[in-house]
């Protein structure tokens, strides 16, 4: 029969044989072991019947109550007596707390739903439970392996990178130099399901994807038929690696498109800037008092805010570049919007027709390099303005990384002494 103060304890595996306050009000409870299988030989699994001494232990167990708690575990070591094991002795181990484990398997339960399920950051979870940030960490990894499993397959997968931390100089112990590391992580999304953020990977190369890809099941990269990616060329060549899937469609997402036409745009209102005033922008130019209207979409400015904007940066600038470029942007904006048209080929091709010559006939820069990037990426850039797939679950998960969970897992880790 179980008696009542080991029932409340609630620790399989062990008895309690009595409970001893100190003089701080700490609660120490010492406890032997109850299990019988814990005098079989780990190595053979022969019940030992030599004892060869006795030891106590104190792993770190789940916290109870306003005042502290020791788990004080008074266990037997043990002879192996078998002349073909190669182990001559060892302690008893339950499954709550294996052999040289230094927490209970409860408490490290507790801490990775915590976490995990409820959000908390690890150096709050660390202070609470009494462990160390790397042990918490540890727990909340192994709750994390253990819930998530193979992704089921998914006929639109999204890849995108997001920014972890700032940037850090490690120093490389080949060269001797120190060089600075971006902590950059590449995101898998679910864009067809509801599975979300399928994986992370540390990196943003080609390589980083290649190898999440291949870790993958066969079905699983067999039933890719869409990749959405922003212009980047490692990620193309990646997913175009051969024998990695059997013929998947690139996408651009249109965000990144319309963001590399309000770049070009912003530079040359920058470099024309520098050529009238020699100088950067200031409050008082009408170029720079207007690059929020710039940047805005033609819609949402009204007929008022619009002729405001182009007075004034018509009698400032005369060759007219910065209100070419403007135009350039709508250009392309007009050419992604055909996707809701449902992708008509013949207002495509007109469209990017007159997008391409209006860039190629300014002659400016910028413009040339916007129209190359076009033209290069154009049959991704085609393959979203039939199918209108984007990338925007990807930037969700993203940005939820970023605010949620990149300033609990970045924490400074909280060191206690006499951590068990």
């Amino acid at each position: 029969m179980i008696d009542s103060t080991t029932l409340l304890f609630g620790l399989p595996g062990v008895r309690v044989e009595r409970v001893e306050r100190w003089a701080d009000g700490t609660r120490v409870v010492h406890a032997v072991t109850a299990s019988e299988t814990a005098a079989a030989c780990p190595s053979c699994g022969v019940f030992s019947t030599s004892v060869k001494g006795q030891v106590a232990t104190s792993p770190r167990d789940i916290p109870y109550g306003e005042s502290r708690i020791i788990l004080r575990w008074n266990k037997t070591r043990w002879r192996c007596r078998e002349d073909y094991c190669e182990r001559g002795s060892f302690t008893e181990a339950i499954p709550q707390v294996p052999a040289r484990a230094r927490t209970t398997r409860r408490l490290r339960t507790q801490i990775g739903m915590a976490i995990g399920e409820a959000a908390r950051s690890v150096t709050e979870v660390a202070i609470a439970h009494g462990v160390s940030w790397p042990t918490a960490h540890r727990a909340f990894v192994a709750h994390a392996e253990e819930l998530l499993g193979e992704p089921e397959p998914t006929r639109v997968l999204g890849i995108d990178e997001t920014r972890r931390g700032k940037p850090r100089w490690e120093h490389c112990t080949q060269t001797g130099r120190w060089v600075r590391v971006d902590p950059w992580d590449t995101g898998f999304v679910d864009l067809a399901g509801d599975q979300g953020l399928l994986g992370q990977r540390e990196g943003r190369t080609g390589a980083t994807v290649t190898a999440w890809l291949s870790e993958r099941s066969v079905p699983f990269r067999e039933s890719i038929q869409y990749v959405a990616i922003d212009p980047a060329a490692a990620y193309a060549c990646a997913v175009r690696t051969p024998g990695l899937m059997p013929n998947p469609t690139l996408v651009v997402d249109h965000f990144h498109l319309v963001k590399l036409g309000n770049d070009a745009l912003t530079k040359v209102r920058r470099r024309v800037t520098w050529d009238l005033r020699d100088r950067r922008g200031r409050r008082a130019d009408p170029e720079w008092a207007n690059r929020r209207r710039l940047m805005r979409a033609r819609e949402r400015l009204s007929d008022k805010s619009f002729a405001k904007m182009w007075n004034a940066i018509v009698s400032e600038d005369d060759s007219g570049q910065i209100l070419s470029a403007w135009i350039a942007k709508e250009e392309l904006r007009t050419l992604l919007s055909t996707v809701r048209t449902g992708g008509d080929p013949h207002l495509t091709r007109h469209r990017l027709h007159r997008f391409l010559t209006w860039c190629i006939d300014s002659q400016i820069p910028e413009l040339l390099t916007l129209a190359a990037s076009i033209d290069t990426w154009w049959p991704e850039i085609n393959a979203y303005i039939h199918t209108g797939i984007t990338n925007a679950r990807t930037e969700v998960c993203n940005r939820l990384v970023k605010q949620r969970l990149q300033p609990r897992l970045q924490a400074c880790p909280v060191k206690i002494e006499d951590d068990i």
